[in-house]
């Protein structure tokens, strides 16, 4: 950790500027919580950011996730915000409490029937690829009703929110704009979505939790 970045300080910044946003847009602070991605971030940041109190965090990847925190998953929920693949399903169905990733049919059916034989259901996000980006994952817009449909009614999954990741060269609003529409008329109430760079603009448009990593922990390195 870096001698002139103040975990402790980032931490408390952050909520206050969450506090704002969410009271701009007539909504209280403790409707919006936020995600600490510690997704490649040494232990020594991640335990100085837990200090202050963070109990929600977001890890990318399962096996990374899984070594980070074994010996530190008392008190915490954390989030799979990065792809999933089927061959890792089990490990998170175990492991995590939110999973945001739900993207396709073959991973809707390998989470129901992972979750039946575990006896446990981690709370699941259908991500949404706002900017139909061909390199990012999520169901495309248009899509969206559809596949929400089928894990709700053929796989027989709870589907808790949406969450999206904007392109980077294009103003986000919009993005958040459309994700809030898709859930409003399927009947979701949970949005994922704002990160470091626009998380007061996510809270604007309606986000429920928001993915901060640099603004948090600093730069890596």
């Amino acid at each position: 950790m870096t001698r002139s970045f103040d975990p402790a300080a980032a931490h408390a910044d952050i909520l206050t500027r969450i506090a704002a946003a969410a009271k701009a847009g007539g909504r209280q602070a403790g409707d919006v919580t936020l995600v600490a991605v510690s997704k490649q971030q040494p232990w020594e940041r991640v335990a100085a950011i837990l200090e202050t109190g963070q109990a929600v965090f977001g890890e990318n990847r399962v096996q990374d996730a899984m070594a980070a925190w074994d010996n530190h998953r008392e008190g915490v929920e954390l989030r799979l915000i990065g792809p999933l693949q089927t061959n890792k399903v089990k490990e998170a169905v175990a492991f995590f409490d939110v999973i945001e990733t739900l993207d396709r049919e073959k991973l809707a059916a390998a989470l129901a029937d992972e979750m039946k034989k575990q006896g446990r259901a981690p709370r699941l996000y259908v991500q949404v690829n706002t900017g139909e980006e061909e390199q990012k994952a999520g169901v495309v817009p248009a899509e969206a009703d559809a596949f929400i449909a089928s894990c709700r009614d053929t796989h027989g999954l709870s589907i808790e929110g949406l969450m999206c990741i904007p392109p980077a060269d294009e103003p986000p609003g919009p993005h958040f704009a459309l994700l809030a529409k898709i859930a409003a008329r399927n009947g979701i109430s949970k949005l994922s979505m704002g990160m470091s760079d626009d998380f007061e603009t996510a809270v604007r448009f309606g986000a429920t939790s928001v993915r901060v990593g640099s603004a948090l922990f600093g730069p890596r390195g």
